[in-house]
């Protein structure tokens, strides 16, 4: 019997391109939500780029290094009175343990923005999942796609002492589509 799973580089290849992202995040200990537009743009990022292999020497103990993205982003909240947007960017990179699994690579976090590594796998419904810890919390993130042109993401952000549920957020991220 074959699985029929997809890869991590298959997942990957399908995330190739410029999405909208809708999300909604919700900040539990204050009761709080805030709503997001980003533009995100993913692309992948030589491995022998200066930027790899600045995150490579700063945290010595990844010498096989499979390939690298970079997710670049444009968001508006409405949480700021300014409507200002704000423009990031962050350099995954992927270390593989099979086709499925493997180590994550991350230049700045998603709950704390400090340099991570993350285990991420790719499950049977064909959900790429995230699992990070920081200095104080830990992030789970699940994304799948709902079809080609489009992606939900989930997380949920713990607190790493007690493991007491801080923030959950949701997305929703459609391709543009070249015409």
């Amino acid at each position: 019997m074959k699985k029929n799973l997809t890869t991590i580089k298959e997942f990957i290849d399908e995330s190739i391109g410029e999405w909208k992202s809708i999300r909604s995040t919700h900040t539990l200990a204050f009761q709080e939500f805030e709503n997001t537009n980003s533009k995100l743009t993913i692309s992948y990022q030589n491995i022998e780029s200066k930027e790899v292999l600045e995150i490579k020497n700063r945290l010595k103990c990844f010498p096989d290094l499979s390939f690298a993205i970079n997710i670049k982003w444009n968001s508006t909240s409405e949480w700021t009175t300014e409507n200002k947007s704000q423009e990031s960017h962050a350099i995954l990179i992927f270390i593989p343990q099979g086709e499925y699994k493997g180590t994550l690579i991350k230049d700045k976090g998603y709950a704390e923005l400090i340099p991570t590594s993350s285990k991420y796998y790719i499950d049977e419904t064909k959900t790429f999942n995230i699992l990070s810890e920081y200095n104080t919390t830990i992030s789970e993130e699940k994304i799948w796609f709902l079809s080609k042109n489009v992606r939900s993401r989930y997380s949920v952000i713990k607190n790493k002492l007690n493991n007491g549920i801080l923030q959950t957020s949701h997305a929703t991220e459609i391709r543009k589509l070249i015409t």
